[in-house]
């Protein structure tokens, strides 16, 4: 049996004070990398890049949700917004694998030579290692006060790291070997990977809470999570 992790109402009110912060951070970035990535994208005829900015786009709808559900102060009424905020969150990573797969076989059938962009490589890199500090710190504050929804929309930044990384690796291939095929094959398995974090969303499976809420605190404050839960043996 685990043993429940204890919250206590200053601690709560600290994690969930930086969720807001973290989720706000990943708003304003992504709306950043969105103009950029589609500027870039429309001056070097780049369909890679306008779909990287499009994902941002999705991506902010993601940030939003959890954003809409941490404004309220108190706890029970975030509990009870948990699962509106799951199942944007899911249709989020829905979108993002349909966009995904439609460029992706659009780009193999071929529409068109893109050009270099350096600002287009520069902005991949550069999501490349902000990203994952973001979703790796939502991660663990969301698993530590046992909030699906924040733990779901950590996932969906981290498959936007994984897109940063194929985007980048694409253009660079295009720029050097002309290899144009490289990122939308990669793109695909990626697309894979949304799907399945967007059913374990719309299940509530993003934090062990078996009815798509937020984990039940238990009488002495602890996060309530079942036995062998991610969130209480990872951290």
């Amino acid at each position: 049996m685990a043993v429940p992790t204890v919250l206590t109402e200053q601690r709560r009110s600290v994690l969930t004070g930086r969720i807001r912060l973290l989720v706000a951070a990943t708003i304003g970035y992504n709306v950043i990398e969105a103009v950029v990535a589609i500027t870039a994208g429309t001056i070097a005829s780049s369909s890679a890049l306008i779909g990287f900015g499009l994902d941002s786009v999705i991506e902010v709808s993601s940030a939003a949700a959890v954003a809409w559900q941490f404004s309220a102060r108190d706890h029970a009424i975030r509990e009870a917004r948990e699962r509106r905020a799951l199942r944007v969150i899911a249709l989020s990573f829905f979108a993002l694998a349909g966009y995904v797969t439609v460029h992706s076989i659009l780009a193999l059938t071929g529409t068109g030579e893109a050009e270099t962009s350096i600002p287009g490589i520069a902005l991949a890199a550069l999501s490349v290692v902000i990203m994952p500090f973001l979703s790796y710190a939502q991660r663990r504050a969301g698993r530590e006060l046992g909030s699906a929804s924040a733990v779901a929309d950590s996932r969906q930044t981290l498959i936007c790291t994984y897109l940063s990384a194929v985007l980048l690796v694409g253009l660079l291939l295009n720029a050097t070997l002309g290899w144009s095929w490289a990122d939308p094959v990669v793109a695909l398995v990626i697309a894979g990977l949304a799907v399945r974090e967007g059913v374990r969303a719309w299940r509530g499976d993003g934090c062990c809470a078996p009815t798509g809420l937020a984990l039940a605190v238990g009488p002495d404050g602890g996060s309530g999570c079942a036995d062998g839960c991610a969130c209480c043996s990872k951290r």
